[in-house]
């Protein structure tokens, strides 16, 4: 009972922020109100239910243009609440968006938002995004999190109509199974809303402000795993009905009738699928409100994670089938292959063959077909004794027995390509860290069981803007005319993009910018075939990896987008 009046609170207060500042403040807010990935929700913090009550310290005066720790420069203000900032910043070391919590040191808060960022960056799950900083210094306190671009809030998603069934199973699957492992490392979210969920341009869930996002308001329970499992429950419930499971309008949905209580999602909106409906009420069950079988409540994400487990897989819908125009049919169609073989002894009907041409057109046509066969026969005679004279003069030269390659138009003798022989390599670094530079002889020395591997990385395909991209400069010995490139992956999936440059040493001397592209590949397998684009020779050519797809958890290194090449091999 407790737990639910707990929860009411939070929808109760979530109507919107109220700001701080002038009017100023929040134009600047409803300005980034589109961003997929707008910082911390701006709904406001709850007033009691286990909220700590705190005096309202005054936010710290920055401005666009600031510079933390001369390294991150902030850009836009997104959130101005309680004492507390949040903004879009810009990690100048890496070149790359971020995003930064801003509060002053002697904020009552300060000490519980940076041990809850250092626990949360411990976590190291790519469902996450991820605290890359938390820092004091200079009367600040200040957290560093990812900042996804490519990323859409549920909000965003929710606004047009509910998810379709595939969708939201994928969404509660993903959700669940992320905040299972949080409270198995003592993690709790406690703020999981809409807008802390994000759905990458690959389809993967993501989720924002774990431990964070309380402690930047106070809120604490004393059932965290009853917390988040409601919440996730809310979040199924919106995605399947586009309505807030509460009284209250929330996060741009309308909250339900008043009076009627919890309704299961299936008696809210017609299709919804079933078993999903089941699941979110034995989720959300509280205060006598239960599933429509009367299963028992889900009380952890842990529960929550086997029951998704019990139920069938849903399936993607079937992509739409158009039925092709009209065509007519060919004498092929109309013979009879395919057809049954008549048994024998039987009589075959013969078709009726179709009535001659008796007009004046069809004596017409018909003479003239007689005239274009003649005229042909008559070509074709004259070609072959010209071919016959022609070849009676070849064998009378003694001197030339076979054609040379200037003599042979036909193009029939194409030379085969040519393997090159790899000198040397070396990592390329345009920014960061190098990936696996003591590993690039094992690109090509011939074993396709060894590996020279990316780091993994917590956003993708493109690596961008954590790193322009990563590669390898191979020295072919001398200048040579390259026609392709074939590579071996690791890793499959959505997708790899590796591109060809000719450079002009193992160490370049410019950016990839201002080198000249030879040509780009992009596959979902294990092998890569990179065809050059343009004829030019080099002694030096940079394989450059810009999209890596999400892989699994292995021995060298956890799940995240990551790639590995083996079997370099260049043709010319």
């Amino acid at each position: 009972m407790a737990e639910r009046s707990t929860a009411a609170v939070d929808v109760a207060d979530n109507s919107g922020d109220e700001p701080l500042t002038a009017k100023a403040d929040q134009s600047t807010a409803d300005g980034v109100a589109q961003n997929p990935e707008r910082d911390t929700d701006s709904d406001e913090a709850q007033g009691s239910g286990g909220i700590e009550e705190t005096e309202k310290a005054s936010p710290p005066e920055l401005h666009s243009g600031h510079k933390l720790a001369r390294r991150y420069r902030l850009e836009e203000c997104v959130t101005r609440l309680d004492g507390f900032s949040s903004w879009r910043a810009v990690d100048e070391k890496l070149r790359r968006a971020v995003g930064v919590h801003i509060l002053p040191a002697d904020h009552a808060r300060a000490r519980s938002v940076l041990a809850a960022a250092r626990s949360s960056a411990l976590l190291g799950d790519p469902r996450f995004v991820q605290v890359l900083d938390a820092v004091e210094e200079n009367d600040l306190v200040y957290v560093v999190h990812e900042w996804l671009p490519d990323a859409t809030e549920l909000t965003a998603l929710l606004a047009p109509a509910p998810l379709e069934a595939h969708d939201a199973y994928q969404m509660v699957s993903q959700i669940a199974s992320a905040m299972a492992a949080a409270h198995r490392e003592g993690l709790a979210h406690l703020r999981l809303n809409p807008n802390a969920v994000l759905r990458t341009s690959s389809g993967q869930w993501r989720i924002r402000g774990l431990a964070v996002n309380a402690a930047l308001r106070g809120i604490s329970s004393d059932t965290p795993q009853r917390t988040d499992t409601e919440a996730i429950g809310a979040l199924l419930y919106a995605a399947l009905t586009q309505r807030w499971p509460y009284e209250s309008d929330a996060y741009g949905l309308s909250g339900l009738p008043k009076g009627v209580g919890l309704i299961a999602p299936d008696q809210v909106r017609a299709g919804v699928h079933r078993g999903l409906s089941e699941l979110a009420m034995r989720a959300l069950a509280n205060d006598g409100a239960t599933a429509s079988r009367h299963e028992s409540a889900c009380t952890t994400p842990e529960e929550l994670v086997k029951a998704i487990g019990e139920m069938p897989r849903i399936r993607p819908p079937e992509p739409a089938f158009t039925a092709p125009p009209e065509y007519q049919r060919t004498t092929y169609q109309q013979g009879t292959y395919g057809r049954p073989a008549p048994h024998p002894g039987a009589t075959q009907a013969v078709p009726t063959p179709p009535p001659p041409l008796q007009s004046r057109t069809g004596k017409a046509l018909k003479w003239a077909v007689s005239a274009l066969l003649i005229a042909a026969l008559g070509l074709g005679s004259w070609q072959l004794a010209d071919a016959l004279m022609d070849q009676g003069n070849k064998s009378d030269d003694t001197k030339q027995t076979q054609p040379t390659d200037g003599n042979d138009k036909s193009g029939g003798n194409t030379k085969p390509a040519a393997a090159i022989t790899i000198e040397g390599a070396k990592e390329y670094v345009a920014s960061g860290d190098a990936q696996a530079p003591d590993d690039v002889a094992k690109t090509y020395d011939g074993d396709s069981t060894t590996y020279w591997r990316t780091k993994r990385y917590n956003s993708g395909p493109k690596l961008a803007p954590y790193k322009p991209g990563v590669g390898i400069v191979y020295d072919l010995g001398s200048a040579k005319k390259i026609s392709a490139a074939s590579i071996g992956l690791r890793y499959t999936g959505n997708h790899t993009t590796i591109h060809l440059y000719a450079t002009d040493s193992l160490t370049p001397s410019t950016g990839v910018d201002d080198m000249t592209e030879i040509g780009t590949a992009t596959t979902s397998g294990t092998s890569l075939t990179v065809k050059a684009t343009k004829s030019l020779k080099t002694q030096y050519v940079l394989l450059w990896i810009t999209d890596v797809p999400m892989a699994p958890s292995d021995g060298y290194s956890g799940a995240g987008y990551k790639q590995a090449i083996t079997d370099v091999k260049f043709t010319g």
